[in-house]
Formats: C-alpha cells, structure tokens, sequence
C-alpha cells in the first residue's frame, strides 16, 4: 500500500466547506494533524428519533454522541455535524457532542402514555461504542434503562467494546431483548487501519463475534461498505470468517458518497492510496449512474448498476448459501415491556 501525506488516526484529510454556512470560505487546515478531540455536552429534549424514511427496516433510532471518533472517511453521517455548525471533515471525528441525560430521556420516553414498543436502533447515526463511550459510558445506561423495561434493542457498532457490557446483554439475550450487530468491511488488518483507524482490530472484532455467540447473544455482521478496487474482493472471505465465528446473519451496503461525504472521501483516497485513487472513484462511479452518490430509496440505492454491482451481489449470494444456509436470527420480543421499571432487575446493582 501507498500513503502519501496523510494523517494517520483520521479519515477526513481537512475540514470541507459546510453547506450551511451563509458565507463561503476555505476552511483551515492548519495543524489538523496534531487536534485533539473536544467533547461537548449538549441538552436535547428527547433521545429518541421516529425514523420515517419508508425504506429503513426500524421503527426508531437513538444516538448517544454526535460526531465519530472512528474516522471512516466514507461515513453517510458526516453531513449530520453540518447542522450543529460544524464541518463534515475532521471536525465530525474531533468535536463530538455527548448526551449525558440520554437515560432520563430514553425512561421518560418509555413512560409516554400510549406508547407502544418497537425494537429501537443504537445507533442509527454515529457509533455508540466509539472510544468516547469508556469515558462517559452513556451506551451502558441506556442499554440498563432497555433491560429495567425489559424493551429491545438492536445494537450497531465498530467496536469490540461492546463487550464490556456482556452482564447487561446477556440477560437482555435471555428475554429476546438484544442483537447485536458488528460492522466489518474488511479482515485485512493494514487496509482496515487506514479505512477504520480508530475502530477494534479486525482480529478484536471477530473475537467479539465469538465471546457473544457463546453467551448466546444474537450476532449480525455489517459487511459495509463495499468499495470496489478497495475491498471487493473479500466478501467471501469475510463470511466465511464471521459465520466460523459464530454470527447468525449478515447484510451488506455498497459504497455511495453523497453531499460532503463526497470531498473527505475524495482527498482520503487521493492521500491513502494515490495509485489507485480514480481507479476506485471510477468504479464507485460505474456503480451510480456515473456520480460518486445516490439517493434513491434502500432498494435502489443497495442494488446499484452495472456489471461491478452485479458482480458483488452475485459473491454475497453464493457466500450466503455457502456459509449461512440454515442459520435463522432471531425477531425481537416486545412482550415483556409494560412501560414500568421492574424493579427486581435492580436489585443486585449495589
């Protein structure tokens, strides 16, 4: 592999323009290579967001943290820290904003009168288990509040960390309240320290996949995203390694870079690998009608175009009748939750 220029522990090479701002400026690059990441408290009034969007499989989403430490160049949430006033670039990995009261929003949440449970993602935006989650440990009380309620949740993360909190999942596993879901682009440990720099170690992650699967916690994998020229050849790889590991399910997106994904993935693959940079943007290309994003509805967007796209699906297809024929995973429970706390689950906590 290649590197030039490049700022190791980072995705984003530089801050890019926020699309908001009412005047246009260059941003400052200077000393982006030495930032250190700033955490902010903010106050919002609810932790939990109806997801709308027709095409998503949840009902609801919950984020502990704006912002992302894990610095994945391609990540579609970046355009989210442009609202707050921040940019899409270095600035979504080193100012994340921190929800300390998420608990207290999410069990007033669950106390609404007429509520009535569906399984909630954590998280639907930024990761809950990225490095800021050992210090605040936010993550841990929302999952606590989910098993006082006995509600489930499907938790999404990068981040072997998650099992720090084995004690809770496991109990919440024995009443069908939790999945988890680790995301794994790669098993090639150089190509993952420059795609996912500050995410679990691919060897951590699929130990992480094991320690759970023998807990009996429902494990799905992430393959996402695809990127062709980067690591498109290794679905197979990857599924065979996940399933021998223990995990039940798997999905898997290909890559689409929309908004101000679209710059800090462009100078991240311009300085990470410039032998191969348009080689790679090319076929992104080939796969979106010609642009490097798209935004159509899940189904659309998922399959893509082109003989790259069908190239990918059709590995995913015999992966899955390969390594996970006959493995089922298992739906949820919404059973248990009455929206009152059980309090008998609390009482080995001191």
């Amino acid at each position: 592999m290649e590197h030039r220029d490049i700022i190791k522990g980072q995705g984003a090479q530089r801050n890019v323009v926020n699309r908001f701002d009412r005047y246009t400026f260059d941003p400052e690059d200077e000393d982006l290579d030495v930032m250190k990441t700033s955490f902010t408290e903010v106050f919002p009034k609810t932790i939990v967001n109806q997801v709308k969007s027709e095409d998503l499989p949840m009902e609801y989403s919950m984020n502990p943290y704006q912002g992302c430490e894990h610095g994945c160049s391609y990540c579609f949430a970046r355009p989210t820290h442009e609202y707050w006033g921040y940019s899409a670039g270095v600035d979504f990995e080193r100012k994340v904003m921190v929800k300390k009261n998420a608990s207290e929003l999410l069990e007033k949440f669950f106390k609404k009168r007429g509520y009535q449970a569906a399984p909630i993602l954590m998280s639907g935006n930024t990761d809950c288990y990225q490095p800021a989650e050992r210090q605040f440990e936010i993550t841990r009380k929302l999952l606590q509040v989910c098993l006082d309620y006995r509600h489930p949740v499907h938790v999404l993360t990068k981040n072997a960390l998650v099992l720090r909190d084995i004690d809770l999942l496991r109990p919440m596993a024995e009443q069908n309240l939790v999945s988890v879901s680790l995301s794994i682009p790669t098993i090639n440990e150089e190509l993952r320290r420059t795609m996912e720099p500050r995410t679990s170690s691919a060897a951590n992650k699929l130990k992480a996949i094991s320690v759970l699967a023998e807990n009996n916690i429902p494990v799905n994998v992430m393959v996402a995203p695809i990127i062709p020229g980067l690591n498109s050849d290794e679905p197979l790889s990857i599924l065979k390694a996940i399933s021998e590991a223990g995990a039940q399910n798997f999905g898997y997106t290909l890559v689409r870079l929309n908004d101000s994904v679209e710059p800090v993935f462009v100078k991240w693959i311009e300085s990470a690998f410039p032998d191969r940079a348009q080689k790679v943007l090319n076929l992104i290309r080939s796969m979106r009608g010609g642009k490097l994003g798209e935004k159509k509805y899940f189904d659309d967007r998922q399959k893509g175009e082109g003989n790259i796209a069908d190239m990918i699906h059709n590995t995913f297809k015999i992966g899955r009748k390969k390594f996970f024929d006959g493995k089922e995973f298992p739906k949820l429970s919404t059973a248990g939750f009455t929206g009152t706390k059980d309090q008998q689950l609390r009482l080995f906590d001191w």
